[in-house]
């Protein structure tokens, strides 16, 4: 079992857009989720009379975090260790997978259940662990959709979203069997009786594995907890049944007390699911009885990250997807465009930072916005979005043509003669401008409309008219 597909070899952002948008069942799909999502959560945000105050200290928590993070996770690593955990640091995927891996063939066993954790389908985890003949089991419902169906999440919280509910009763009928307990007989696609079938499904596998996988949404330095906010039980099953849990979290999803996690408590699931509290919030701290804890802290680019002044305030993210539900963009193309587990705007600026941005994929995605602000205005961290995309699109290698053409433009605008020259030219020669630029100029005009080029600058009327005196 692959456990899924990774999105390397993916094509450039535009290809996959251009390519999505042609779907119309998803961009209804993706329309009426993100519309409902957003509308509960300016509902419930609008409750907090102190939202921007929570803001403001939610984003003060994590860059004070970050200036300190070296200091904080040696603390957590005491801490996690003092309470009967082990604690592993791992430099990138590899090491990440070739930890885990280890630890679980250390246990006999050869399969293991998974809540649903980014920072392992980032890594590539589950076909890592393949690799070594370890079947690792989705058990959130919207992960197990996309693993049944050998498909790619797109969306942050709701990795399904590109399904409706008549694909899903298909993949359901067509491949629970090969997975373990069949979907019962005449399922339909009533939520009710998709639910319950994932159920059935879901509690033989978790009465029959010894090992879990998890992530975190928080890890608390001061006292080596661990904290794993979800909606449907199977993070808190994963959690208690299993003899041995396993965690693989990112370095930056650290709290410094007990007491800051109160902020966060407030503004995530505000933000992600639209609703006040989550229905399950499990905190853990080192190893239970009967029980083996491991932790593995994940770097995989993430402190290449914190060096950059203007980029690192990616890593404040909480992971709530409240950018993905108010992007234009996302809405149209959908997130298996962005090439990454981390799609929409969070991934535009995230993935070419963790991942470089050698291959045409990631040079494209700081590309994949319009810069319209409104991801700013809804993370509960104040991450400034534009701000990093506009920073790393001056990173990005430019076409030579572009290259070339930003010269001139460099060398016209450099004095007041040249521009006035230029601008008296252009008025004499705009009839034979042509609507559409030839060569690789044409990329620009494929979707805009070339200015008209006036008869006259403004300078040239002001002089001319003494100011519109005359």
């Amino acid at each position: 079992m692959s456990g899924g597909n990774t999105f390397l070899g993916m094509p450039a952002f535009p290809q996959n857009a251009a390519a999505a948008v042609q779907d119309s069942q998803l961009r209804f799909n993706l329309r009426k989720a993100t519309h409902t999502i957003r509308g509960k959560r300016a509902s419930v945000v609008a409750e907090l009379p102190d939202w921007a105050e929570l803001r403001t200290a939610g984003k003060e928590i994590k860059d004070h975090t970050l200036r300190n993070l070296e200091r904080y996770l040696l603390q957590l690593e005491e801490a996690v260790t003092a309470a009967g955990g082990h604690v592993h640091w791992a430099a990138d995927a590899d090491e990440a997978n070739r930890i885990v891996a280890d630890l679980v063939k250390a246990t006999g066993e050869t399969t293991v259940v998974k809540v649903k954790s980014m920072a392992t389908q980032e890594i590539g985890l589950n076909e890592a662990l393949a690799e070594q003949g370890i079947s690792a089991y989705e058990t959130d419902l919207a992960e197990l959709i996309v693993q049944l169906g050998d498909d790619w999440p797109s969306h942050i919280l709701v990795p399904a979203i590109h399904r409706n509910r008549s694909e899903i009763r298909e993949i359901f009928q067509e491949k629970m069997a090969s997975y373990g307990r069949a979907a019962p007989e005449g399922l339909t696609d009533e939520p009710r009786a998709l639910a319950e079938a994932a159920r059935l499904h879901l509690r033989e596998r978790f009465l029959s594995t010894k090992v879990a996988i998890s992530g975190a949404n928080f890890m608390i330095a001061e006292t080596g907890t661990l904290v794993v906010l979800e909606s449907e039980g199977n993070g808190r099953m994963c959690l208690t049944l299993p003899e041995t849990l396993i965690s693989v979290v990112g370095i930056e999803k650290l709290l410094p007390t007990w007491q800051d996690l109160e902020v966060f408590l407030q503004l995530l699931p505000r933000s992600s699911t639209g609703e006040r509290m989550n229905p399950y919030t499990s905190t853990w701290t080192g190893a239970v009885e009967g029980q083996k804890f491991h932790l593995v802290l994940l770097d995989n680019g993430r402190t290449r990250v914190l060096a950059d002044e203007v980029g690192r305030q990616a890593l404040r993210c909480i992971r709530c997807s409240a950018c993905l539900n108010v992007c234009p963009v996302y809405e149209r193309a959908g997130g298996h465009a962005y090439g990454s587990v981390y799609p929409g705007p969070i991934g535009a600026i995230l993935t070419p930072q963790l991942r470089g941005m050698s291959s045409e994929l990631d040079a494209s995605l700081p590309y994949a916005s319009t810069l319209c602000g409104a991801c700013f205005e809804a993370c509960p961290v104040a991450i400034d979005i534009p701000e990093v995309l506009v920073h790393l699109r001056g990173k990005a290698r430019h076409p030579r043509a572009e290259r070339l053409g930003m010269r001139a433009a460099g060398w016209v605008l450099d004095r007041p003669a040249r521009l006035a020259g230029a601008q008296r030219l252009s008025g004499r020669l705009r009839r034979f401008v042509p609507g559409h630029l030839p060569g690789p100029l044409s990329a620009w005009t494929d979707t805009r409309d070339i200015p008209d080029i006036p008869a006259e600058s403004f300078r040239g009327w002001w002089n001319r008219t003494d100011g519109g005196a005359r």
